[in-house]
């Protein structure tokens, strides 16, 4: 079996990497006080949509490019590598709920658009303990006419105060069960609060709903939320693999050019053990991003598992390759002036979203037994 990746996964990569390092800076980002809109958020998603990126894993029938999860790693991990501040993340959850459990008629009206780039999406469903699984209690949705009102809240939405429509998971009252709804941003019962959130490259949001109408999504949720879940802990792993090789890139050169004591910090034997351990879990990161890739596009047995795997190793490499970073670069590492804090910002993030490393070894555990059993 061959894991390489082949001239268009590799061109795409490349092409990717050229557009992002010439468009995005984190440079208005390296001061006090800021903000993601301070980078560009909404200038940047206009890039993209230029690129057609939203459309990525969008099926051909609803316009858009139905490429694979493979395809999409060379995309999600240059921007990880380069922090690229926009609402693409959230778009692209919200993408992957919609056209697994939307109803044709939802998606046939909702992905177009996105594949067009005049809609944004984005996913709810965490409480505000941070879990995204297990039963829902902080929103609830009730049958009015012949849809439901939402009311409640979710916590830690991506993207969401940019979205056009969320895609929004409550406990159905009729069912008896969590179910996941399709709603209009726009409308009065929305109401979505940006939160001071530490890795200032990205926004997330609490959602308020009020009385707020929705469309239950066709697919229920333990079909959806599985499958869904794979891929967002695979989309967390890809930026997190891709952040920890840009932080060694980083320090390598840092540690070439800064000199003391007569001579370059690289030569000195503590800082070359820190960058070999740093490439080592980089190159472990990247490899168990690729495998949960194919995993994923194959519909794999064990799709699971490499998604859980890759997350719970890439998130914790990036955290302690990012961390290591800072103590290399020294006092300057700590500054502002720096983008260290900036890439260890975002690698804290990415470990904590929908499941810790602790949580997804456990539910490694969970499934290497059951398969056992």
């Amino acid at each position: 079996m061959d894991f390489s990746l082949n001239e268009d996964n590799l061109l795409l990569r490349e092409s990717a990497r050229t557009f992002l390092e010439k468009e995005i800076s984190l440079a208005r980002l390296q001061v006090p006080g800021a903000t993601v809109t301070d980078a560009g958020y909404a200038a940047n998603w206009s890039k993209i949509v230029g690129l057609g990126w939203q459309g990525l894993v969008i099926d051909e029938a609803y316009d858009g490019l139905g490429l694979s999860c493979i395809e999409l790693a060379m995309i999600l991990g240059e921007m990880g590598r380069t922090l690229a501040p926009s609402p693409f993340l959230g778009t692209l959850f919200g993408t992957w709920a919609l056209q697994k459990g939307g109803s044709d008629e939802q998606k046939k009206t909702i992905l177009p658009g996105v594949a067009a780039g005049t809609t944004k999406l984005a996913l709810a469903v965490a409480e505000s303990s941070g879990t995204a699984d297990g039963p829902c209690r902080e929103a609830r949705a009730h049958r009015h006419g012949g849809g439901y009102r939402l009311t409640g809240a979710k916590s830690f939405v991506i993207d969401g105060a940019a979205a056009d429509w969320l895609v929004v998971a409550a406990h159905d009252d009729a069912a008896g069960r969590r179910e996941f709804f399709l709603v209009d941003a726009g409308q009065a019962g929305v109401q979505a609060d940006l939160l001071a959130w530490r890795d200032v490259t990205r926004e997330v949001c609490d959602l308020r709903l009020k009385d707020a109408e929705g469309e239950r999504l066709a697919l229920q949720d333990d079909e959806l939320w599985p499958w869904l879940r794979d891929r967002i802990l695979f989309a967390l792993a890809t930026e997190s693999a891709a952040g920890t090789q840009r932080v060694l890139e980083m320090t390598t050169d840092y540690a070439k050019e800064r000199v003391a004591f007569g001579k370059p910090i690289g030569g000195y034997q503590a800082i070359k053990h820190s960058l070999a351990d740093m490439l080592g879990r980089a190159e472990c990161s990247t490899v168990g991003v690729l495998y949960a890739a194919w995993a994923l596009s194959e519909e794999h047995p064990r799709a699971s598992l490499a998604a859980a795997m890759a997350k719970a190793f890439a998130c914790e490499a990036y955290v302690a390759a990012a961390h290591r970073s800072i103590q290399i670069f020294g006092a300057i590492g700590f500054t502002w002036e720096m983008v260290n804090h900036l890439y260890y910002k975002r690698a804290r993030a990415n470990a904590e979203l929908f499941g810790s490393p602790r949580t997804q070894r456990a539910r490694v555990i969970e499934m290497v037994e059951k398969k056992a059993a």
